[in-house]
């Protein structure tokens, strides 16, 4: 796939470019396919008319029948390649479609939690590039096809009687063009209000999943499922408005066609009592009528759909759109770039560092340095919202400041560099899919030995838990890991971090939602394995600090105290309260 999908604009046209020749040679047999269908019962009329007139031989209908068994024989063989081809070709820029929306959100997946709602990536992964497909299968191939068959039908048409060919130009037009658009405006209204009772749907799905345990802890769970099931009976509601709008639609398309076929018959009478052509040709004229039509009318229906196509392109569009007006998001750089040799050292240089969101105007991260040399760590302390999961961020190199820089080993850390190999995390939550024990630790590197899987576990105590397992490390972990506990996550997540070896260490708030016993022995268990690394340790608790090599607090994006754990216990009066409040009970050296 191309490396500048992301960098195209729009989203149907830069894919029909590109496959132009395969979506035209669906479009031709799919013309081709209706030519057989039309001359099958074309043919069928003139042989049922020949034999009503018994023909003295069958030789005399001979060749009508054999034109009837190629004719449907074709029909069903072109048929097939064209949905071959056609299904092809927009499974294809489905798939690039795809690649392109991940390229999209995969710079932001930072930001993603405050820019977009989960229920709405939902829909945009689900529905809306689903969407697109049909727009290339059910609007744009039956819709050309369509107007390419009305123009050669009213050209032979034409040929035989053209004032007949202006009238059913006129008939057939009202058919495939004005009609579709009538239905469209009369139900656009109620088209927009279903999509977006769908999304509302797919949002409070999402909360209700994450939400789950509240919801029954709270004994609630009847009033949100009279809530829901009231809005799904009002999402039915318009459904059925939608279908029986397309049911009349549809009903006084098939009248339509009657009318033409009626038009068509009375036309090829006259014409035999003129003595133009003979009687037996009646029935073949009359019958040709309805594959055609019935394909007109077909592809007239899918004008229908067209709101909820420009809804799904408006979405995605939306999506980038975001990703390209804000610059400092990096951009994507395929993975082959990525340097495959791990730097052995890992000196953090921060010099002057800020940076502020681009829906705001006051500062994250202001003014902020750091020097940490090979093997250092430094605590970064602070309450919600006072940059430090931001200032984490630019030394990760997922955001690039505004002012100062932010430099690994004397080079500007940059995502499309590929300098990231430099950095293991470990966040608050680490992902644990549902594999075996041995793949989610060989995630930090996937060619690692058994041997070497076991050793890191070791290292984190936990290979006698893994061993006790049914299966061993070939244990699966069932689903988000709900198999182990909070504190058994982490430590798979460290033993994913030991298997990296990367010499700097992002450790985010790891211990969120252990209690502190499991905390502590966590945290020793860190600092024993990743003795030598370089740690940058983001934190609310102050349990641990003696550790530190530096600790920061954070306020308003800024420095407010710094300093050694010693240094700040004798000379700053706060630290010090803050400390006994949070670690009454510990001791001063760890």
């Amino acid at each position: 796939m191309r490396g500048d999908d992301h960098q195209q604009k729009g989203w149907l046209l830069p894919y029909l470019r590109q496959h132009v020749w395969t979506f035209t040679a669906a479009l031709l047999l799919g013309a081709l396919a209706l030519c057989c269908a039309g001359a099958l019962l074309f043919t069928s009329g003139y042989l049922i008319s020949r034999s009503a007139l018994r023909p003295e031989n069958i030789l005399m209908v001979y060749v009508p029948i054999v034109l009837v068994r190629t004719f449907g024989f074709g029909k069903a063989i072109i048929q097939y390649v064209e949905r071959l081809t056609g299904h092809d070709a927009a499974l294809r820029v489905l798939s690039r479609m795809r690649v392109r929306l991940y390229r999209a959100l995969e710079p932001q997946a930072l930001q993603l939690q405050t820019r977009f709602r989960t229920g709405d990536l939902l829909g945009l992964l689900a529905e809306d590039i689903e969407k697109l497909q049909n727009g290339y299968l059910k609007f744009l191939l039956p819709s050309l096809t369509s107007v390419l068959i009305y123009a050669a039908g009213i050209a032979a048409l034409g040929r035989l009687d053209r004032m007949l060919a202006l009238m059913m130009a006129l008939y057939c037009g009202f058919l495939l063009f004005l009609l579709p658009c009538m239905a469209l405006m009369a139900s656009l209204r109620q088209r927009r209000r279903a999509k977006q009772v769908r999304s509302e749907a797919y949002q409070e799905l999402t909360d209700a999943m994450f939400g789950m345990s509240d919801w029954i802890l709270s004994g609630r769970i009847q009033p949100f499922l009279q809530a829901f099931f009231k809005k799904q009976e009002s999402s039915s509601q318009i459904e059925n408005s939608l279908r029986r709008n397309e049911w009349r639609i549809n009903w006084i398309s098939q009248c339509g066609i009657g009318v033409a076929v009626i038009i068509m018959t009375l036309w090829a009478g006259w014409l035999a009592e003129a003595g133009t052509i003979h009687v037996t040709w009646i029935a073949a004229l009359a019958l040709i009528a309805f594959p055609l039509l019935e394909a007109m009318v077909r592809a007239a229906g899918a004008v229908a759909q067209l709101p909820e196509y420009q809804t799904s392109l408006k979405r995605l569009q939306a999506i980038e759109n975001v990703h390209s007006t804000d610059a400092r998001i990096f951009t994507y750089s395929p993975a082959p770039q990525l340097s495959s040799v791990l730097p052995e050292e890992g000196v953090l240089d921060l010099q002057g560092v800020s940076f502020r969101y681009s829906h705001s105007r006051e500062w994250a991260v202001h003014d902020i340095s750091l020097q940490l040399p090979q093997g250092g760590k430094i605590a970064i302390l602070g309450r919600s919202g006072s940059g430090k999961s931001t200032l984490l961020n630019l030394i990760q190199g997922e955001l690039q400041p505004d002012e100062g820089s932010v430099k690994v080993n004397g080079i500007p850390v940059n995502a499309e560099d590929g300098n990231l190999n430099s950095f293991s995390v470990l966040n608050q939550n680490p992902y644990l899919f549902d594999t075996s024990v041995a793949n989610n630790i060989r995630l930090g590197r996937p060619e690692a030995s058994d041997e070497e899987v076991r050793m890191v576990t070791e290292q984190v105590r936990l290979n006698k838990l893994i061993e006790s397992l049914p299966d061993g490390y070939n244990t699966r972990m069932e689903e988000t890991g709900l198999r182990f506990s909070g504190g058994e996550k982490q430590r798979i997540a460290l033993a994913r971090i030991l298997l990296q070896n990367h010499p700097i260490v992002l450790l985010d708030e790891p211990t969120v939602g252990l209690d502190p016993r499991n905390e502590r022995e966590l945290m020793r268990t860190v600092f024993r394995v990743l003795h030598g690394k370089t740690v940058v340790w983001v934190t609310h608790h102050l349990s641990g600090m003696e550790e530190m090599d530096e600790v920061i607090f954070m306020d308003q994006g800024s420095i407010s105290m710094r300093g050694t754990h010693e240094q700040l216990m004798r000379g700053n009066l706060r630290y010090r309260k803050l400390y006994e409040l949070d670690c009454p009970l510990q001791k001063r050296v760890w």
